[in-house]
């Protein structure tokens, strides 16, 4: 981290830079700007989404106050109770434009709400005075629906001619040009030769070119010199690591189960599966069927059954009492919705509770579509709430042969670290001494109770092993309640201690009954009588409990069977002690009647082995953290502990030694990467043997089933094929059928937002009525078209794209350009943007020469600022990444649903809760903050410093010269390189005179500066290298 002073001395720097590398954030997002009308408005893309807003929700299909309808052209036309209301031709004369402009005595409208602004006025002022023209698709009923261009088959448009044919360089061209030449415009030249290499790099890779490869560019006279850089770029393996990306937020990839507790699951090898079926351009509908139904294909190879990942990145609820029943449905309906809105690009979960209000899909389509997805196993049907790990079907890998390499270096890091836990040290061996004595100042003694009966109130068999334990046996039962009764002749008891002990026939020698060991106590009670009086039962009520282990012990004594202390998974001892609210028992003896409940949700979660105790001392709770073995060692006076003793003692001080904290956590992490490496599996979709009924849920409650319906597709698209299975192998080839309407629209218009800030049409998740008409019709069409010609090869279209000319343009904007074009949707200009969250911080890391070229394997956990993962839920630890694994690609980083690598969530990533068909950028001084300041980007600051010692050792002209073109791959102009030198030797000066600011500055990170190089100077480009990364030019492709 930098100091304060370095970070004032950096954000001055950056604002006394010229404008054309100043730190802009609002790239692409330019002021207000007078905007002319268009020269002939558009309904659905000007006026529908008005009447949207403010008009539909009193004059629309659900409420027609005055009897006035305007989401019908007919109806609207014919007007209402108080006649008619527009005037085609005559927007002064027509009542709609007088109430909502306000003019005469009419009531304004709309009558609730905010008014209309003047441009919305002015827009459907032109409207009406055009004529009122509506698409057919709002010209009446659902007949009419059918007509919304989106659902109706491409036709292949031919390309259009243009006056300036020596423009075109390949069809895509002349839909753009007949556009601009249309609204009196001209493309932009060309981009130089150094924005085109960095802006394809960016684009197609998600890197910046070397100065290698930008030089080799630069030299190469051939007409075709671009295009064997695309095709260079296209055959890169971080080809697939770049468009994974956008495909992981739109299948809600993650690394954890989501909701309360977001424990960890495995699911890395679909990643991997899917950046090398990008990287070897799988075409698009094979890339289809194997993700949806690749289990059911006939022989399915390993490769098609993890595809199937994709549809298990639903989230799991893993809380206690949750209805498995309500979380199966819900992942069932996620599924459905992803599916409508990845391949499809409609709205259809709008008809989950009731008809789809504006697109022609009916809720009885909605839920035959759901039939598709319903005949799975589902994680929370099969597991209710306590175990660990991946959760429902999952597939045992064998370990890549690529990752041996990487498993060796894991084992090789976990011997060093355990050596280091193990070896003695004076300071260690005099901290032990001290805790000893703290420690055993705070034990109290605690007496076994010997139990008269016990009894299960289910039928389990309980026996007495020697130790003066319980063992349950025999019938193994979904819920329990062991009732203890003992004596005892203890007066002020203050506490009672229950231990659940592992044992050899529990399931894998774990403390409960359950199929993996686990239990869950959901109540604990104890009542009291005299001794001689039986009869006369109190209960003793408990001011608190601590456990050693699990959830919160103190869910056991809220009387709520939904909750309750669950330990799970777990192969040792453990313990809880219960506090009493005051001191218990009775002079002459006490019989105690203890009661362990469980009846948690989660069936057979009862305690298989228990041993209970009391004791009179004071705070009994200070030891729960510490096993009854190592207690009793301590109890022992020194002289007579025997040597196996000592080394229990020794073995337990180093397993909770603060001053071992940092080595026991990065143990754990590398020994849970570890049998990831050696044992994956991951998380697949399998079919049950016999379907399930699905029924149309009413108002979408799972609890409240209408008709049974079987799976079907909406009746608007392609018929679904009678010779395919109706499941979801049928589905996913209806979907790439070539006549279906949609998927090629929708896929091509999603590559395309990528290249250019925005689609075709620019709701890329809603091609319905609701959806923006696209810009560019007839384009969207050709590309639909070319596509399947193209045999769904998505390598094919992305190349198509980038060397067309429109691509190629600048993005250099006058002022007179901006008015004309303020969002670049008529492509006037080439595509200007900053990049997105996990491409800024892999721009940052290449360009220092930090970034790992490493491929595939589990997710990795590179630099973040301590205490973001403080607040979750189940005390999971982010333990930074070792070596080169701290600065691998963001396509690798852990994804936790509740804590989300935080420089991504600052730069706009979805936290893939759901799915996302496209970031929003927004801009805000946080984000600023970050990439000055974030451990990451400072390491990368130094990283860059490094380089430019390595590589440039010259004068400081050179070495900034060879920085700025790292950065942004051109030359500094001659005012930018004087201030950037200037501002060098302003850092020297002060890090020469300041020696403490000059190490915090170079040495308070992970990379470190060359041998013997002189402090200051590393410390004085640290900071020029901090305000290059953070120049607009480098934050942006453009």
């Amino acid at each position: 981290m930098k100091t304060g002073e370095a970070m004032r001395r950096t954000i001055f720097s950056l604002v006394s830079l010229p404008l054309t590398v100043f730190f802009v954030w609002a790239v692409g997002m330019v002021g207000p700007a007078a905007q002319k009308s268009p020269s002939q408005v558009d309904f659905t893309r000007d006026i529908q989404p008005i009447f949207q807003a403010s008009c539909y929700g009193c004059h629309g299909p659900e409420k027609q106050t005055s009897g006035f309808r305007l989401d019908n052209k007919a109806l609207a036309l014919k007007g209402g109770l108080f006649g008619v209301a527009i005037i085609p031709g005559n927007a002064q004369e027509s009542p709609l434009y007088r109430r909502v402009a306000g003019v005469g005595d009419e009531t304004p409208m709309p009558a609730k709400g905010k008014r209309l602004t003047p441009a919305q006025v002015a827009l459907i002022r032109a409207w009406i005075d055009q004529g009122a023209s509506w698409p057919e698709e709002f010209s009446g009923g659902p007949a009419e629906s059918r007509k919304h261009w989106a659902y109706v088959k491409p036709k292949r448009p031919d390309a259009p001619k243009v006056q300036d044919p020596s423009w075109v360089r390949n069809p895509i061209d002349s839909f753009v040009l007949a556009r601009l030449e249309k609204e009196g415009l001209r493309p932009l030249p060309e981009a130089s030769k150094e924005t085109l290499i960095r802006r394809a790099s960016l684009d197609l890779i998600g890197l910046p070119p070397s100065l290698a490869e930008i030089d080799a560019f630069l030299a190469d006279r051939s007409p075709d010199a671009y295009e064997k850089v695309v095709d260079r770029l296209l055959a890169s393996p971080h080809y697939g690591e770049r468009w994974a990306r956008p495909w992981l937020d739109l299948v809600r990839y993650a690394d954890t189960n989501g909701y309360e507790k977001d424990d960890r699951r495995s699911i890395w090898p679909y990643r991997d599966w899917l950046i090398e079926a990008l990287n070897k351009d799988m075409p698009f509908d094979q890339f289809t069927i194997e993700q949806i139904a690749g289990d059911l294909l006939p022989n399915a190879t390993l490769d098609q059954r993890i595809a199937t990942g994709l549809h298990r990145n639903t989230m799991i609820n893993e809380e206690g009492g949750v209805d498995p029943e309500e979380f199966r449905v819900a992942a069932v309906l996620d599924r459905v919705d992803t599916t409508a809105t990845v391949w499809l690009g409609t709205t259809l979960h709008c008809a989950q509770c009731h008809n789809h209000k504006f697109d022609p899909f009916s809720q009885e389509e909605y839920y035959r579509f759901s039939a598709f997805f319903n005949n799975t196993e589902e994680e929370v049907e099969l597991f209710a709430g306590s175990e660990r790990g991946s959760r429902g079907p999952n597939l045992s890998l064998p370990a890549p042969r690529a990752l041996a390499a990487h498993r060796k270096q894991v084992e090789d890091q976990i011997a060093s670290l355990e050596a280091e836990l193990d070896t003695p040290t004076p300071q260690l061996d005099a901290e032990q001494l001290e805790w000893e004595k703290e420690t055993k100042s705070a034990l109290v003694s605690w007496f076994p109770l010997d139990p008269i009966r016990v009894t299960s109130a289910a039928g389990a068999t309980l026996t007495r092993p020697n130790d003066g334990s319980i063992l349950a046996g025999g019938k193994n039962v979904e819920h329990d309640t062991y009732i203890f009764t003992a004596r005892t002749g203890k007066n002020g008891i203050s506490a009672v201690r229950l231990e659940a002990l592992s044992d050899p026939s529990l399931a894998h020698k774990g403390v409960g009954r359950s199929p993996d060991g686990s239990f869950t106590l959901t109540g604990f009670e104890v009542e009291i009588a005299p001794e001689g009086n039986p009869e006369g039962l109190q209960p003793v009520k408990f001011a608190d409990a601590v456990s050693q282990h699990g959830s919160s012990v103190k869910r056991a004594l809220d009387e709520d069977p939904a909750s309750g202390w669950s330990v799970r998974g777990l192969q040792q001892d453990t313990q809880a002690i219960f506090l009493a609210e005051k001191p218990f028992g009775f002079e002459g003896g006490t019989r105690l009647t203890i009661r362990l409940k469980q009846e948690s949700a989660s069936a057979q979660h009862v305690i298989g082995r228990f041993r209970l105790a009391i004791t009179s001392g004071k705070e009994p709770g200070k030891s729960v953290r510490i096993p009854v073995g190592v207690q009793t060692v301590l109890n022992t006076a020194r002289e007579e502990r025997s040597p196996q003793q000592e080394e229990v003692l020794r073995a337990y001080f180093r397993s909770v030694a603060p001053s071992r904290n940092p080595i026991r956590e990065r143990l754990a992490a590398l020994r849970s990467l570890w049998s990831e490496l050696a044992a994956p599996a991951t998380m697949v979709m399998k079919e049950l043997p016999e379907a399930r009924k699905t029924h149309v849920l009413i108002r979408g409650s799972f609890l409240n089933k209408g008709k049974e319906v079987g799976p079907g597709v909406p009746a608007i698209l392609h018929p679904f094929p009678k010779d395919q299975p109706a499941n979801r192998l049928g589905l996913a080839r209806w979907l790439v059928d070539p006549e279906n309407p949609l998927v090629a629209r929708v896929t091509m218009n999603r590559i395309w937002m990528h290249y250019f800030g925005r689609g075709i049409v620019e709701t890329s998740e809603d091609f319905g009525v609701q959806g923006h008409a696209p810009t560019h019709p007839d384009l969207l069409d050709w590309l639909a078209t070319e596509f399947v010609r193209q045999k769904w090869s998505q390598k094919a279209m992305h190349r198509l794209i980038v060397t067309s000319a429109s691509y190629r343009q600048s993005s250099a904007v006058t002022p007179e350009r901006l008015a004309q074009d303020p969002d670049n949707r008529l492509l006037s200009r080439g595509p200007r943007a900053r990049l997105e969250a996990e491409l800024i911080r892999d721009n940052a890391l290449a360009i220092s020469g930090l970034l790992s070229p490493k491929m595939f394997g589990p997710s990795v956990f590179p630099l973040q600022p301590e205490g973001v993962w403080n607040l979750v839920y189940n005390d999971d630890k982010w333990i930074t990444s070792l070596g080169e694994d701290r600065y691998r690609r963001g396509v690798y980083t852990f994804w936790r649903r509740t804590a989300p690598y935080p420089a991504f969530m600052t730069f706009d990533a979805p936290s893939r809760e759901a799915i996302c068909t496209r970031r929003v950028p927004t801009n805000t001084p946080l984000q600023a903050l970050t990439t000055l300041n974030d451990p990451a980007f400072f390491d990368a600051a130094r990283g860059l410093a490094r380089r430019v010692f390595r590589e440039a050792p010259g004068d400081t002209k050179s070495a900034v010269i060879h920085a700025f073109r790292l950065c942004t791959a051109r030359c500094p102009d001659e005012k930018e390189l004087e201030r950037l030198v200037k501002l060098f030797d302003q850092e020297l000066e002060h890090f020469n005179s300041d020696v403490k600011a000059a190490k915090d500055v170079a040495l308070g990170g992970g990379v470190k500066p060359p041998k013997d190089s002189d402090i200051a100077r590393f410390a004085a480009w640290t900071i020029v290298a901090n305000v290059l990364l953070n120049l607009d030019e480098t934050l942006t492709k453009g």
